[in-house]
């Protein structure tokens, strides 16, 4: 019965393709939990600043927070964080980045020795919590909102 040798293979041809469907979404997803795991778990786009607002400039280490919420809410699409390290105390080094990436300061408080925050947005609506702590001989400038 040729009919019938059309249909398993077509059935297969089905099946096939589905189970490929099936890998890809698997593999994507897979990717994203491990990128999430990861130490740069929070950078969407590497070498950029608020995922792709500006280029890095250079003596900025990119780092996320080691908290298991943080990471949650960032795998979960509630919250993007990025944090920068920088030698000495530059409380508003990235300021000019993100305000020639179209960010308005809407903010600037000297919070106290070694600390320094500030709220960014745009159409002057605080979007951006920009934060700076002073550790040591560095400075980490956190930055943080809805993606």
């Amino acid at each position: 019965m040729p009919g019938s040798r059309t249909g398993q293979w077509l059935r297969l041809g089905a099946f096939l393709a589905a189970f490929v469907l099936l890998g890809v979404f698997a593999g994507g997803w897979l990717a994203r939990q491990i990128q999430a795991r990861g130490p740069l778990y929070c950078i969407e786009q590497a070498g950029t600043l608020w995922n792709g607002v500006a280029p890095l400039s250079s003596g900025f280490e990119p780092e996320c927070p080691q908290s298991e919420s943080y990471r949650a809410e960032v795998r979960s699409g509630d919250t993007r964080v990025e944090q920068y390290r920088v030698q000495g105390w530059q409380p508003r080094a990235l300021l000019p980045a993100m305000k020639a990436g179209g960010y308005l300061q809407i903010t600037d408080e000297p919070i106290g020795p070694g600390n320094y925050s500030a709220f960014l947005g745009r159409a002057g609506v605080p979007e951006i919590q920009y934060l700076a702590n002073q550790e040591g001989d560095t400075t980490l400038i956190t930055l943080s909102g809805r993606p």
